[in-house]
């Protein structure tokens, strides 16, 4: 693929780890004032558990989606190149 070329799985993939990370935000935000609501942990410890394959598969595929240690890059170093996640 070109640098800078994405592909339809890209949105895809980009799309499902952007709905989950909202929701992740909004639970942790509900959990902040209602701590003992089982049923919404549950939901986000699932969340966060569906959300580690789609970021490796991701990464895997497209390069890091952040930096300073939380992805590895190939060579050449990934960082660089574009676009961003946030670009698209």
């Amino acid at each position: 693929m070109q640098k800078g070329a994405v592909d339809q799985q890209y949105y895809e993939l980009l799309e499902r780890l952007q709905v989950i990370d909202f929701a992740l935000v909004e639970l942790n935000l509900y959990l902040d004032t209602h701590p003992d609501d089982l049923k919404r942990i549950e939901q986000y410890n699932q969340l966060a558990q569906e959300r580690i394959p789609l970021v490796r598969r991701f990464q895997e595929l497209y390069g890091p989606l952040m930096h300073f240690g939380h992805a590895y890059s190939r060579f050449p170093f990934e960082w660089p190149q574009t676009p961003w996640p946030w670009q698209v």
